[in-house]
């Protein structure tokens, strides 16, 4: 199946694998990256959480630079720097040194959220109205990110007029909102902005209407003259139906146990079976209705339907295996069902 019109992305996450070092994950995320850009996607993003024993990437910054160094084509992009805990002008300087890195493809995706525990964030901001902040932060970041190509820097009066983000250089970082709820699509549309959907986190709940704020009260600018939306999706492809669905017994144990506050490492897919209660069997049937898994063409027609009932012409696949080639092997059976390579 191929759908021209359909852009493919990736979102990596850097997930912990049960029974190896944390550290592995990183270097496996650059090596996915490398092949997802000989796949033909269009952007390889990576995530901020914190103090999470299942997802450890916590400086998408500093992993981005790598990735910027061993690829030459594919948009690299955080998803996303966690605001709240930072100050716009650092943010701002950060990613114009990627984009000196990786001249015009930058992505500098931001949310609210705090992509870890209370304490955990209290450690990094010690503001507790430091989210209440999120919406005069985002304006400052995007009139300092785009200094010098978009945008004049400050203006006059506010206390950071004269003070400028550095680097400057031809291209500037491309500013996304991120968002799985009203908040985040309301202020995408109102500072003119593109969107992306954490699909992935809510199951697709809320997926509707937030486009529909967003596309509805988008105020075009000479940046972003339409507005763009994708949704992130996880999805789960193998060479054959019954593979996919073993593989998925890993993410399927994650999201069970996650449920009665239990975080750690991947189990590999043959460790993820325990006794399971009613209430959760009934939970994993509703989980595996819903779920992007299984045979390359059949995930392929599943993107393809999503993306045709959102009306979204890019999606962000994130794909979670305990075995790096099993992810790897995924990607690739997606990129060949939907024509990104021959």
């Amino acid at each position: 199946m191929t759908r021209p019109d359909l852009s493919l992305s990736v979102l990596d996450q850097s997930v912990a694998a049960a029974g190896r070092p944390q550290d592995e994950a990183i270097r496996h995320t650059l090596a996915l990256a490398r092949c997802c850009e000989t796949l033909g996607y269009h952007r390889f993003w990576v995530s901020e959480h914190h103090s999470h024993p299942t997802i450890v990437g916590t400086a998408p910054e500093v992993l981005m630079a790598a990735i910027a160094a061993r690829t030459r084509r594919i948009r690299i992009g955080s998803a996303g720097v966690m605001l709240p805990h930072y100050a716009p002008l650092k943010v701002a300087e950060q990613f114009r040194v990627l984009d000196a890195l990786a001249p015009g493809r930058i992505d500098l995706g931001v949310g609210r959220a705090p992509g870890s525990d209370r304490r955990t964030s209290m450690l990094l901001n010690p503001d507790p109205q430091a989210s209440e902040q999120f919406a005069q932060q985002v304006l400052e970041l995007q009139a300092w990110v785009g200094e010098g190509v978009h945008t004049g820097g400050m203006p006059p009066g506010h206390p950071g007029h004269g003070v400028h983000a550095l680097p400057h250089g031809t291209t500037a970082p491309v500013l996304w909102m991120l968002g799985s709820s009203d908040y985040g699509a309301r202020l995408a549309a109102q500072l003119g902005v593109p969107y992306a959907f954490a699909y992935f986190i809510t199951d697709g709940l809320g997926a509707a209407e937030a486009l529909h704020l967003y596309r509805s009260g988008y105020r075009p600018n000479d940046v972003n003259p339409q507005p763009h939306a994708l949704l992130c999706v996880w999805a789960l492809a193998a060479d054959t139906e019954a593979e996919a669905w073993h593989l998925f017994k890993s993410r399927a144990r994650m999201r069970m146990d996650r449920n009665l506050g239990r975080l750690g490492p991947l189990p590999a897919p043959e460790h993820a079976e325990r006794a399971w209660s009613e209430a959760e069997r009934a939970a994993l049937e509703q989980l595996r209705q819903g779920a992007l898994v299984g045979s390359g063409p059949q995930v392929a027609e599943k993107l393809c339907a999503l993306a045709a009932q959102h009306a979204v012409d890019e999606l962000a696949v994130i794909t979670w295996t305990h075995d790096p080639a099993a992810q790897q092997r995924s990607y690739e059976l997606l990129a060949r069902e939907l024509g990104l390579i021959g």
